[in-house]
């Protein structure tokens, strides 16, 4: 396994669109296995493929706080979700020391491949429905940002930019 480069924003990858996977092979897993040691080393709960620049419909999440429930979809896509919706403080890997609140469904229900291609579904609410809207969010080209007001996402911009300053400094 290797660690993989996490994109940080505005990069250009971090808008794009990926692309469905069609090869459920040795290559796809150990890229499922490069993303997951990078999660976990990063810190964080859940990483997209575009976030280590592959445009690939694949992602990983796991919010356990024993990091031993990893989950792997490929291919994912909501099915559904609840009508309620409740605000949540979102970081983001991509946004490195960010946090804004953000409104979304409060369930939802997944449809995804494994790495061998089957199909399932995964329903969820609370911290890990956040995480799959989030990732599957990064696997259209957008970032949790862009769900807040203009305003709002260009103070969390200026606040980004702080942040990366004064990371320079030290």
């Amino acid at each position: 396994m290797a660690l993989l480069p996490i994109i940080q924003y505005p990069h250009p990858v971090l808008a794009s669109k990926a692309l469905p996977v069609t090869e459920f092979n040795d290559e796809l897993r150990q890229l499922a296995a490069d993303m997951a040691e990078t999660m976990y080393e990063a810190p964080g709960v859940g990483l997209a493929a575009n976030q280590v620049g592959v445009l690939k419909r694949i992602v990983v999440i796991d919010i356990s706080d024993e990091k031993n429930d990893l989950h792997v979809l490929v291919n994912p896509r909501i099915l559904s979700h609840t009508d309620t919706c409740k605000e949540f403080e979102e970081g983001c890997l991509s946004l490195k020391g960010l946090y804004e609140k953000v409104s979304r469904p409060d369930g939802v229900t997944v449809e995804a491949q494994n790495l061998d291609g089957e199909t399932f579904q995964i329903s969820a609410t609370g911290l890990l429905a956040v995480c799959l809207q989030h990732e599957l969010d990064h696997l259209e080209g957008h970032v949790f940002i862009d769900h807040l007001s203009r305003l709002k996402k260009d103070r969390a911009c200026v606040k980004l930019r702080k942040l990366r300053r004064n990371e320079q400094k030290d």
